[in-house]
């Protein structure tokens, strides 16, 4: 369970008809304190990978944006790859299962109104994934 800021709007893919995966960052903090002996520690801010899969990718690629609040639930996947110059690169992603939107509606461009998106909720049935 995560709770974080976008850090970039998701990318959609499409394959085989209808079907999609999308994927962003989310940037979680966890605040800083001070000590009992005055020492300040500072935040610290980790950035997680977060994969949508079906409905939730096409509901991330409508209402998700850069900077919003969101609520995440999913579990911990870790892949590796060879990148362009042959190196084993390590990723570790969160396979999201549902995911609700915190972020207070925002204003629709040129009407002044403010989006019905609200904070839904959306969730996933990933029962057909390969993995």
């Amino acid at each position: 369970m995560l709770i974080g800021n976008v850090g970039r709007d998701p990318e959609v893919r499409y394959f085989e008809a209808d079907q999609c995966v999308a994927s962003f960052t989310l940037a979680t903090t966890e605040r800083g304190y001070v000590l009992p002996n005055g020492t300040s520690v500072p935040d610290r801010t980790d950035w997680h990978n977060i994969v949508l899969f079906k409905g939730l990718a096409k509901y991330a690629e409508k209402y998700i944006h850069k900077g919003d609040k969101i609520y995440i639930e999913g579990r911990i996947r870790n892949r590796s790859y060879d990148d362009k110059k042959g190196m084993r690169r390590f990723v570790t992603e969160i396979y999201a299962d549902n995911l609700e939107w915190l972020s207070t509606p925002r204003k629709v461009e040129n009407t002044g109104e403010e989006s019905s998106v609200g904070n839904s909720v959306a969730s996933s049935d990933n029962s057909n994934l390969p993995f």
